[in-house]
């Protein structure tokens, strides 16, 4: 068996000083593991959920063999080369609001990674991190699953630019990033999500609450570099709409300003026109 030490330039998680630095008293989280190799993180803590888990579930995986992203993708990996991370929530807001809990993981991510990367972050909408507007960082994907919710996150930390599973994507050492160790960049990950699920249980699921300054959306709008341009919308059953992205509305919709009215969307693939 090859050593995880074999390539030192991805070397394993060290899951028990996570498990200390993230896990215990006042934390959301409530238990951490790393596995070696799973199919997909969401699925083994959807079953996780199933089974009666409590909120604060996280799994990460050093490799994902059927890895999924939005819309039935598929997200892959070189072995020690991301971060593929899987959280359990159960929130306790009515579950009209559970949608913008994807979009809450968007900027958490943005707002964690921002300052120690020194990149610029932004979100796609719904919620593709990228670099300096274009480049693909990370992708969300949550799945409700019976009175939970399941997020997943997959994060290109060491992915060279041989190994990119489509153009566009990037990764932190791409880009340059100050920091490319993947433990510092998940416990900064899961601080400020946790951080950010607490104030949205609290606001009781209002994405403007407690004020439309410290709201949910009000920081999705700051760091959604849809807002404002050009788009091309993929949406399903085959439609495309073009227009320009004006804002998100309180159920975290994309509005969408054509020739013939506003649209609000729920869900599409979202291309920036140049």
């Amino acid at each position: 068996m090859t050593s995880p030490w074999a390539d030192l330039e991805r070397p394993p998680l060290r899951a028990a000083a996570l498990r200390t630095a993230l896990v215990g008293a006042g934390s959301l989280w409530s238990d951490l593991r790393v596995v070696a190799s799973t199919g997909s993180t969401n699925a083994d803590v959807a079953a996780a959920a199933r089974g009666g888990a409590p909120e604060g579930q996280v799994l990460v995986a050093e490799e994902q063999t059927a890895g999924r992203g939005r819309a039935g993708r598929t997200w892959s990996a070189p072995l020690r080369s991301g971060l593929a991370i899987s959280v359990l929530l159960r929130p306790s807001v009515p579950r009209e609001s559970w949608g913008w809990l994807p979009l809450l993981v968007g900027v958490s991510v943005t707002a964690a990674l921002r300052a120690p990367t020194g990149l610029d972050l932004g979100l796609k909408w719904p919620n593709d991190v990228l670099v300096d507007g274009e480049r693909k960082l990370a992708g969300v994907l949550a799945e409700v699953v019976d009175d939970a919710v399941v997020v997943g996150l997959g994060l290109n930390v060491s992915v060279r630019r041989a190994e990119l599973p489509v153009a566009g994507a990037t990764s932190l050492v791409l880009e340059g990033s100050e920091v490319t160790d993947r433990d510092p960049v998940l416990r900064a990950v899961l601080r400020e999500l946790d951080r950010r699920y607490r104030a949205f249980l609290t606001a009781g699921g209002d994405p403007d609450g407690p004020t439309e300054a410290t709201g949910l959306r009000s920081a999705y709008r700051t760091a959604c570099v849809t807002l404002g341009r050009q788009v091309r919308v993929e949406l399903p059953g085959g439609r495309t709409l073009e227009g320009e992205a004006t804002d998100v509305d309180r159920s975290g919709r994309l509005l969408v300003r054509t020739g013939a009215g506003v649209h609000a969307l729920a869900a599409g693939d979202v291309v920036h026109v140049r």
